[in-house]
């Protein structure tokens, strides 16, 4: 498999209407980022699109966020001050090399900010985040997709290969959004060493709470060795936080600093930073949730397997079904049914492991659909 590359032509102001001002020709063809769509009317509905936690938040989490609500009429804390000395000790890293962000993709965008613009190029393999092309496009630079493996996982290999003088930053998904794949160590370190040292290589675990395979790395533990390794995360996913966008990394000064340099002032709001202050304190009920999620991550796909579907070995809290042109079909019959899914069209469903109930509809669904294919 090969690499594609995609370079915008030379950035030159897009001619406006009569009277309208100049936007940046990058603008142009931005690919738009598609949300999962909402569950459907009606108390047996379930939304399984958005790899959100089905659970509420975690215990005294809703209490911090409440009685930060009472100040929201003054500026939050810029430096995040507390969530930092907090992450810093879960952690065990120095608060120099953490920057939080809205979100891991907002704090991803400044990365972008940081070592990327017009004639430099960025790699990641395809299919993976759909907000990566976005945000490259963005910062002017051009993307060189690298296509997956057979089995739904990165070619570490291509994407070496396709390193040049341009390169400037590499994402790796880790597990892979939206096959749930992950990298095991021994690959990720062959590539690592063939990366050059000033290229920054990004490891992107948004999902890495929901990892049990042993050989899967914490990103951490090649970052405290690799001065080009940023580790990003959030509290999306496990911690359940979702709609209140909070992100971090994890680097080494030079690129944490270049971090708080690009973010927004005051981006992460008073209510975000105190429930995820909170979140990182219920770590008992936390792994409670996961490992329930993770059993019903098992039992899933058992089930789609038992009914001959191909399931890659999924490392986060959804599967991925390569359906082609069947996706948006098998869409169609899940929101019938009761499940909103995440399709790609001509390529394939991503399906969020959520209540049982939820799963249960998901597994009825599918073993109508085979039947009839």
């Amino acid at each position: 498999m090969t690499a594609s590359s995609q370079h915008p032509a030379p950035a030159q102001a897009t001619a406006p209407a009569r009277g309208g001002p100049r936007l940046r020709a990058a603008l142009e063809d931005i690919p738009a980022y598609a949300p999962g769509r909402p569950a459907g009317d009606g108390p047996g509905s379930f939304k399984l699109s958005s790899n959100e936690n089905p659970y509420p938040p975690l215990p005294g989490v809703l209490e911090a966020a409440i009685a930060a609500a009472g100040s929201f009429n003054r500026y939050p804390d810029m430096a995040c001050s507390g969530l930092l000395a907090a992450l810093a000790e879960r952690l065990e890293v120095p608060v120099s090399h953490l920057a939080v962000g809205t979100g891991s993709v907002g704090v991803a965008q400044q990365l972008l900010q940081a070592t990327a613009g017009p004639g430099d190029e960025v790699i990641y393999a395809w299919r993976s985040f759909e907000a990566y092309p976005i945000i490259t496009q963005i910062s002017g630079a051009a993307s060189v997709r690298v296509p997956l493996t057979v089995g739904e996982e990165h070619d570490l290999p291509a994407m070496a290969g396709a390193v040049t003088e341009r390169t400037r930053l590499i994402f790796v998904c880790t597990p892979n959004n939206p096959t749930g794949t992950a990298i095991r160590r021994a690959a990720l370190e062959r590539f690592l060493d063939r990366v050059p040292s000033d290229v920054l290589v990004v490891i992107d675990e948004a999902y890495r709470e929901f990892v049990r395979d042993s050989e899967v790395p914490d990103g951490l533990e090649l970052y405290r060795e690799r001065p080009n390794v940023c580790v990003l995360r959030t509290f999306s996913k496990a911690y359940g936080l979702a709609g209140l966008r909070v992100g971090y990394a994890v680097a080494h000064e030079p690129v944490a600093a270049a971090l708080r340099k690009t973010a927004v002032p005051f981006g992460v709001s008073r209510i975000a930073q105190d429930a995820a202050i909170a979140s990182l304190g219920a770590e008992a009920a936390l792994r409670e949730r996961v490992d329930a999620l993770v059993a019903e991550r098992a039992r899933v796909v058992a089930g789609l397997a038992e009914q001959g579907w191909n399931v890659p070995e999924s490392q986060a809290n959804f599967v991925w079904l390569r359906l082609g042109e069947e996706a948006g079909a098998f869409a169609v019959a899940c929101e019938r049914a009761g499940v909103t899914v995440r399709p790609f069209a001509g390529e394939g469903v991503r399906v969020t492991v959520g209540e049982p109930e939820a799963n249960d509809i998901l597994l009825r669904t599918a073993a109508r659909f085979r039947e009839r294919r």
